[in-house]
């Protein structure tokens, strides 16, 4: 899975220290240092991780990624910050944040957490530009999240943790709430079609979502 972080920091002694310090652990980090440009980025490229820092130049980074969610982006995301007041830290975790690091600190804790946060993401079920998130059920493609109804979300569940392993309808039945052949051809059409897994069907066997 690519290892790719947007860095947003306007202290640029900071920045690049920081940038190196993630690509000397094998990241790829692109650095920018106003929320415009950050938007732009996050426009252009698919990113595994967000860096943000509060106090920055056209918005600040609570606005920048309250923003980004606004628009169904939900990369992890940490903030860096100077601000250490309560309301701060609260209004970054109510719009999304999954990490809150304050200034000043040693470049090493950031390097740890974005590890942990890595760990957690490469737990999750890849499959191509695909990402399951088991945990939550919620299925990514190239990073955005797809809404599922709940047969679907049943299906993708079955499917994205049985990858390479041919499925008996019966076991996939369980995800109908009339089951039946013509139901379960239907489901999966619109299953397939929301998310273009190459689902194969084998005849008087089963089902099957071969290894990518």
């Amino acid at each position: 899975m690519s290892r790719k972080i947007l860095l947003l920091e306007d202290d640029l002694e900071l920045a690049e220290t920081l940038k190196e310090l993630l690509e000397s652990e094998n990241y790829h980090v692109d650095m920018v240092h106003n929320a415009n440009d950050a938007i732009d980025a996050s426009y252009k490229n698919s990113y595994q991780l967000y860096v943000f820092d509060i106090n920055v130049p056209d918005m600040n980074g609570l606005e920048l990624l309250e923003s980004l969610r606004n628009a169904q982006d939900t990369t992890p995301a940490i903030f860096i910050s100077a601000l250490i007041d309560l309301n701060s830290i609260s209004k970054a975790f109510e719009i999304g944040a999954d990490d809150y690091i304050k200034k000043p600190f040693f470049p090493q804790e950031l390097l740890i957490r974005v590890n942990a946060k890595f760990v957690q993401v490469n737990n999750d079920i890849v499959y191509n530009n695909i990402r399951y998130v088991a945990s939550k059920k919620e299925l990514y493609i190239d990073e955005k999240i797809i809404s599922l109804g709940e047969v679907q979300e049943c299906l993708c569940e079955i499917f994205m943790q049985n990858i390479g392993n041919v499925l008996d309808k019966s076991i996939l039945m369980d995800c109908l709430v009339n089951p039946s052949d013509s139901t379960l051809r239907v489901a999966l059409s619109k299953f397939k079609q929301t998310t273009s897994l190459p689902i194969k069907n084998i005849r008087g066997v089963g089902y099957i979502l071969e290894k990518s």
